[in-house]
């Protein structure tokens, strides 16, 4: 946000500056030549009045002061000055060519300009000089005496000059523009510095809400208004979760107790009453206690399903296969005594982004699924393959697998399998292992296992990069 609100204020002082800086330099260039033109007119009017007498009475010591007047013209303003005759023939010019000599005069009547002021005319403007290789601004007006033309004087001025000023005009115009759009960019800087701040400070108390510190709240500004009352409303909607989320928790904590304590006692009860009934009873008093330890099941699995919502994510990087050699060796007796093997490919460098606890309760739950279904005989296969920034580890039975259709609900709540054997679950294993992968960034995902069976890929958050592309086939690298 800082940077797209200094951006929007620095495009604003551009605009601006471009707005009023090239109307101003364009309308200085042309003053400048307005003046220069209105000059050489005024110049070239007093010049005649100079010269009409010397030229109406040819009178050569009076003719012999022209030369030095128009070099002191030229020396004074840089502009050049040529007096003619009647003839079109130089009287004076103040920047004769280097071939040229004094006693030579020039004959200028073949110029457009001198021609017209003969003529009676004045001649204003601009043209290439072939001569100086360059162009210039020129003004010629007739010497008359009692209506007769007895001359012309031709004032000429470099336009270089006249540009020079105008490109210098236009560098100041720049420069200050230059130090204007400076002066704006750090008053903008500190500006948006303090609009975003309180914003950014906002979102990183958003993140520390989000990463489980619900007692996170943030900074209250005094300005901008709109800021202040965003972060008053958040706060009060953090307060607000921080309040349902205890309340959520205080209820999971008092139903891990009232709920389970009872159950207890009920099945203890159930169990002492199976020893004073007869065998017609025997039955019911099964079916009892089939069905409370299917409660407490039920119970069970829906506190860790709550505990799993309600944690936060805190990542460290855990070797995945230590900690599956862990999970084996808890469950070497059972699988022992079911008959099933457990096959694990995954090198012993590998480390995933974790937080601890959550991958053994998945893998406790996938290894207890598995058994509820696995045949003797059978395995249980673990793989793991590098997928860029991703460890993909594939967990595969030899059970009876789902179908398109059911492996779409497995993870519903309390959804089981149409086929699925009385009291093999409650229906929220494979939703507590969902669960517990979003938290830390992966995913799940369900599908057909080389084995026959069903196939749980977990794709995980790498912590290294060491992972082989390919697991070797038939190998326990642990």
């Amino acid at each position: 946000m800082r940077n797209r609100l200094l951006l929007s204020y620095m495009t604003i002082t551009i605009v601006v500056l471009v707005a009023f800086g090239v109307p101003l330099g364009i309308a200085f260039g042309n003053s400048e030549r307005r003046q220069l033109k209105a000059g050489l007119q005024h110049d070239a009017f007093a010049l005649v009045l100079r010269v009409e007498e010397a030229l109406r009475n040819g009178d050569p010591a009076k003719l012999a002061k022209l030369p030095p007047l128009v070099e002191q013209y030229q020396r004074d303003t840089k502009g050049r000055v040529v007096v003619v005759n009647a003839q079109g023939y130089s009287v004076a010019d103040s920047d004769p060519p280097p071939d040229s000599t004094s006693s030579t005069p020039r004959y200028f009547a073949d110029r457009e300009e001198i021609a017209k002021a003969l003529g009676g005319g004045e001649s204003t403007g601009s043209r290439y000089s072939s001569t100086l290789g360059e162009t210039l601004e020129y003004v010629s007006v007739p010497v008359v005496s009692d209506g007769k033309v007895i001359g012309a004087v031709r004032l000429s001025y470099p336009s270089s000059l006249v540009e020079v000023k105008v490109l210098g005009t236009w560098i100041i115009i720049g420069i200050a523009g230059l130090i204007i759009l400076l002066l704006v960019f750090f008053v903008s800087l500190a500006l948006a510095r303090s609009v975003a701040r309180p914003l950014e400070e906002l979102e990183g108390t958003a993140v520390r809400l989000g990463d489980g510190e619900l007692d996170a709240r943030a900074a209250v500004p005094d300005k901008p208004v709109e800021v202040r009352v965003l972060a008053e409303q958040f706060n009060h909607t953090a307060a607000r979760l921080e309040q349902l989320v205890n309340s959520q928790r205080a209820f999971v904590a008092d139903a891990s107790h009232q709920l389970r304590t009872p159950l207890a006692a009920m099945r203890l009860r159930i169990e002492n009453l199976s020893y004073e009934v007869n065998d017609a009873g025997r039955d019911d008093i099964d079916g009892a206690l089939a069905e409370v330890q299917r409660l407490s099941k039920l119970v069970d699995a829906r506190l860790a399903l709550a505990r799993a919502e309600q944690e936060a994510s805190a990542p460290e990087p855990i070797a995945l296969a230590a900690l599956l050699d862990e999970r084996r060796s808890a469950w070497q007796a059972l699988l022992d005594e079911r008959g099933v093997r457990f096959a694990i490919a995954v090198p012993p460098d590998v480390k995933v982004a974790a937080t601890p606890g959550h991958l053994d309760q998945v893998f406790d739950n996938l290894i207890n699924n598995a058994l509820e279904v696995a045949p003797a005989g059978s395995a249980l296969d673990i793989r793991a393959v590098a997928d860029g920034d991703r460890i993909i580890v594939r967990f595969g039975d030899a059970g009876p697998g789902m179908t398109e259709e059911q492996r779409a609900r497995a993870f519903d709540r309390f959804w089981r399998a149409p086929n699925a054997r009385r009291g093999a679950g409650s229906g929220l294993g494979l939703a507590i292992i969902n669960q517990l992968v979003l938290i830390d960034g992966g995913m799940v995902e369900l599908g057909v296992s080389p084995l026959g069976g069903l196939e749980v890929v977990l794709r995980l958050r790498s912590a290294n990069v060491s992972l082989p592309t390919r697991a070797r086939n038939g190998m326990e690298w642990i």
